[in-house]
């Protein structure tokens, strides 16, 4: 038994052996001559150029953060948290936490100090927005005198060739329209009354 058993193992280790010269070596990469140095150039730009950059990117994006923050909020201390952010870089982001808890805090002694919790930006924004709905609405008024006087214009015109005649149906509904129309605007604006003549001067006065 034990001579049957050494001779299988035998003929075991002679084939395992076989098989393994037989085997194609194996490859650590799948790139071969050129394509491994090409692939290798790449490879170690990206690692020393790329990667640096998109580390930076971020770094800054994230430094920046407590400043965008302060901004959206209209913290009345943003252009402090905006110099915290700066030297920060310089300090190696000690300051960041700072800058941080800053632009997310509420500025209770600064209203308890100045009477406000807004920056002056949101104020000036505020006073520009007042400023231009102002304007808009003056400019709306105004288009509305200048319909107002077209109106008022066409339907005396209607009713001048009322006083001559007979409109036609068309003209009647036109000029019931209008005067529906007219109640919904501002009154027009009473014509300008044109300057009296000078008088004529006397033959002989100086002029």
């Amino acid at each position: 038994m034990r001579k049957a058993r050494t001779a299988d193992c035998g003929v075991r280790t002679w084939v395992a052996g076989g098989l393994g010269l037989l085997a194609p070596a194996a490859q650590a990469s799948i790139f071969k001559g050129e394509a491994l140095d090409k692939a290798a150039d790449v490879l170690t730009i990206i690692v020393l150029v790329v990667v640096p950059i998109v580390a930076i990117a971020v770094f800054w994006l994230v430094h920046i953060l407590p400043e965008k923050v302060a901004e959206q909020r209209e913290h009345p201390q943003k252009d402090a948290i905006k110099v915290l952010c700066l030297l920060s870089l310089v300090f190696g982001g000690l300051l960041w936490p700072i800058a941080w808890i800053m632009a997310y805090s509420k500025p209770v002694l600064y209203k308890m100090a100045y009477g406000r919790d807004k920056h002056d930006d949101y104020y000036r924004h505020l006073a520009a927005a007042d400023a231009d709905a102002d304007a808009a609405d003056a400019d709306a008024d105004a288009d509305a005198k200048i319909l107002g006087d077209d109106v008022a214009r066409l339907k005396a015109e209607l009713d001048t060739l009322a006083a001559r005649g007979k409109l036609p149906v068309e003209l009647q509904e036109m000029r019931a329209r209008l005067v529906e129309l007219e109640g919904r605007l501002p009154p027009a604006a009473p014509p300008t009354a044109a300057p009296p003549p000078a008088a004529p001067r006397p033959a002989g006065e100086p002029g």
